[in-house]
């Protein structure tokens, strides 16, 4: 596939993924009809309460929508943040706490805009990316002017970036961290200790932490810790915070391009006055099927099911093989299995499987050391199938794996 550079400052940026992704297989012939587990692509009905809202509303396409959302809509947006992450009554006010995305990716890439000078402690501006990570957060921090440093998320921290262990000189110029929990593409979360250490830092160092946490509704055990809630418990505020959420995972609206970000009143207000000239508006109908999305779990608990159900699936058809361990939320595997594009490009010339290699979604921490990228051992699979799918696919892919072991 022909890759275009980008412009200017995100010319900096590798082929995104899935670039790269088509020409490691696409000059190769799958082995069988191809199956895909490589997009993230939250496959589910769409709850009929969506499209009757979107039907009673649809004469609103006719009008400009507010750029703060709806009263309804930032009614149920600040509501459902307050019940779901245990915050006090006014805690989370309407009108200065929330604001409406086109979905979480749409804010995640313009946050970085509200929080990066010229020059912080005296030269470029730092933000902090979980390494793998989400492009888009690299290419944020670019385009804000910012210098992006990697932070390894490996084994043996927990799937999580040691945040810590930066040298002074890196943390005393950043601006903002950014941390997916549950994680993409490990499902890993974030503890209460965990986000003590990043808030102290953000504290000590006047920086912001970007939480995404769009993956939040989607857990095994117990829920997800929210930034919000670990952040107020430890300081009844929320102070240095944005945190990203959205009705594509939590309820397998994808298409609805619909988001939250929530966080202190001073960020949102310079995240309103960005959007109002940016001018990335939600359509009111969208609006109002969001809000009635936001309002109702029922849908939501019987997704979280779904998944379940997937992931004991997946355990019991691979459970003893690739390294395999459940995540503690989101809807990836991250299968350790030596090295994640050889795997791959096997996966598909065999049974026509495709899944992405976890390094396409890292950077090597030493240069020209491809085994340095922290996902190079991995592949990532997304169980976004029906289980008839995944129990034919995860079984052949299991034993294709288990042929390499003993090879």
């Amino acid at each position: 596939m022909h890759h275009m550079p980008l412009p200017g400052r995100l010319a900096e940026l590798p082929p995104g993924s899935f670039v790269r992704l088509a020409s490691l297989l696409d000059p190769v012939k799958p082995g069988a009809v191809p199956v895909s587990f490589a997009v993230g692509d939250p496959r589910g009905q769409v709850p009929a309460f969506v499209t009757e809202t979107i039907a009673r509303h649809a004469h609103q396409f006719g009008e400009y929508p507010p750029i703060s959302g709806t009263q309804d809509w930032r009614d149920a947006a600040a509501s459902w943040i307050a019940r779901r992450f245990v915050l006090p009554d006014g805690m989370i006010d309407p009108e200065r706490n929330v604001l409406p995305l086109n979905g979480t990716r749409e804010g995640l890439f313009m946050a970085p805009f509200i929080v990066t000078p010229d020059s912080k402690a005296g030269a470029r501006p730092v933000i902090l990316i979980p390494n793998p990570f989400y492009q888009c957060y690299a290419a944020a921090g670019l385009a804000a002017g910012a210098e992006p440093v990697f932070v390894p998320a490996r084994a043996e921290t927990g799937f999580l970036p040691d945040f810590a262990s930066l040298p002074t000189s890196i943390l005393e110029r950043t601006v903002a961290a950014y941390l997916c929990s549950p994680s993409n593409p490990e499902g890993a979360c974030a503890d209460a200790a965990y986000w003590r250490t990043l808030f102290a830092l953000a504290d000590r160092f006047d920086f912001t932490v970007f939480a995404d946490e769009c993956y939040g509704d989607i857990y095994l055990g117990k829920k997800p810790l929210s930034a919000l809630t670990a952040r107020f418990d430890e300081t009844r505020s929320i102070d240095r915070l944005l945190t990203f959420h959205s009705l594509s995972k939590r309820s397998c609206l994808p298409g609805l391009r619909s988001g939250i970000v929530a966080g202190d009143a001073k960020s949102i207000e310079k995240f309103r006055a960005l959007r109002t000239v940016a001018g990335p508006q939600v359509p009111m109908p969208i609006m109002a099927a969001s809000a009635a999305a936001w309002r109702d779990e029922t849908h939501v608990d019987a997704n979280r099911a779904t998944f379940a159900e997937r992931f004991h699936l997946a355990h019991r058809l691979l459970g003893n093989r690739a390294g395999f361990r459940l995540p503690d939320g989101g809807f990836f595997l991250w299968l350790d299995v030596g090295d994640g594009e050889a795997a791959t490009l096997r996966l598909w010339r065999s049974a026509g499987i495709r899944v992405l290699p976890g390094a396409y979604m890292g950077r090597e921490t030493e240069p020209g050391k491809t085994q340095s990228n922290p996902g190079f051992r991995y592949i990532r699979v997304a169980l976004v199938h029906e289980l008839s799918t995944i129990e034919a696919t995860l079984g052949r892919m299991g034993e294709i794996l288990s042929e390499q072991d003993h090879a």
